[in-house]
């Protein structure tokens, strides 16, 4: 049984979210109103898994989610409007340890719960399953912004044809802190990230790695020219690919590919780069995320000769993408997400 504590001053909400896990048979079941009764359920009932409302009287979900990390760290999925305040404070209960997601229904809620049921149960069991990654400060609480290491140095005449494509899910926000922010503003490449999340989130989690990163950050909402010193955040509810536009290489936005279960695809990303980029000049970097998208198009990067990097178990929140591409033979590298840039800045220099 997965002992699952639902968070929500509503009780509508947790009637909803509570019929949908009675029907999965496998849950046993509490509930919170509030962030204080929140913090003393997780010490006596000991939750597998907390879905934690943000707006809350009494003890709002922030407040509580810093409280039952210290007492007893848990997975916590944040239950989260899709707005732009929303955004913001799914990003920082993200880097106060949260280890995914729900957004939140609107309208009728029976009707909206419906559209997202399936969703909800796979992100719930994938976060009972997942590591709790070591709480850090937010970008509001740090008294300066980690600097970039110093430029690598490239090899002389080195040709700025390349690309690194990075896929990720669950997880993926705190993941690519360890990752992106440790790339030089020089870099060679451009930077191409498929990460799994809503089109109300995207802008929001650019600009926000934008302050941290050397490199500029975008997200793709109009076509772009692929260049170098470029990180681009594919657009939410949509894919991003790469093309070719009068004679130049470019990465844009499109309607949501009915074929692929998750988006922005990674699978779409990978194939695309294949079709204009010779696969040695490619760097296809496989982090968190449940599930197995992209997995086949990096593994084909791999046999025609690219280089491709799984982050391995240890680090992952949720050990899904990685496995599969590791299981398809499709990493050159297995590397736990601290020591992830470094191999990539090995590889081109």
């Amino acid at each position: 049984m997965i002992k699952l504590l639902i968070v929500d001053d509503s009780a509508l909400m947790r009637r909803q979210l509570s019929s949908v896990f009675e029907e999965q048979g496998d849950f046993e079941i509490r509930f919170a109103r509030n962030g204080k009764e929140a913090v003393d359920e997780n010490k006596h009932f000991h939750p597998d898994v907390v879905t934690l409302d943000i707006n809350m009287p009494e003890m709002d979900g922030l407040t509580a989610l810093v409280l039952i990390m210290a007492e007893r760290s848990v997975p916590v999925v944040m239950v989260s409007s899709l707005t732009e305040k929303g955004a913001l404070t799914t990003f920082e209960a993200l880097a106060l340890g949260a280890v995914d997601y729900i957004a939140k229904p609107s309208g009728t809620i029976s009707l909206s719960m419906d559209d997202i049921k399936k969703e909800l149960v796979a992100k719930i069991r994938a976060a009972a399953k997942s590591h709790v990654k070591a709480v850090r400060p937010t970008l509001t609480t740090r008294q300066t912004v980690e600097k970039a290491p110093p430029p690598p140095i490239m090899r002389r005449g080195i040709a700025n044809d390349g690309i690194v494509l990075i896929g990720v899910s669950t997880g993926g926000p705190r993941t690519l802190e360890d990752v992106l922010p440790l790339l030089p503003a020089n870099f060679p490449y451009p930077v191409v990230v498929a990460q799994h999340m809503p089109a109300s989130f995207t802008f929001q989690f650019a600009a926000r790695m934008n302050d941290l990163c050397a490199m500029q950050v975008v997200e793709v909402s109009s076509p772009r020219p692929l260049e170098s010193g470029f990180i681009y955040i594919g657009k939410g509810g949509a894919d991003v690919v790469v093309v070719q536009r009068a004679g130049k290489l470019m990465v844009i936005s499109k309607p949501e590919n009915k074929e692929f279960l998750w988006h922005p695809s990674v699978e779409l990303l990978g194939r695309s780069a294949l079709e204009h980029y010779d696969a040695a000049k490619i760097i296809g970097v496989m982090l968190t995320g449940m599930g197995n998208d992209g997995s086949d198009s990096f593994a084909q990067i791999k046999k025609q000769g690219g280089r491709t990097i799984a982050e391995s178990e240890a680090s992952c929140v949720v050990f899904g993408m990685p496995a599969e591409l590791i299981a398809k033979d499709g990493a050159t590298a297995v590397l736990p997400s601290d020591k992830v840039t470094e191999r990539i800045l090995t590889w081109v220099r």
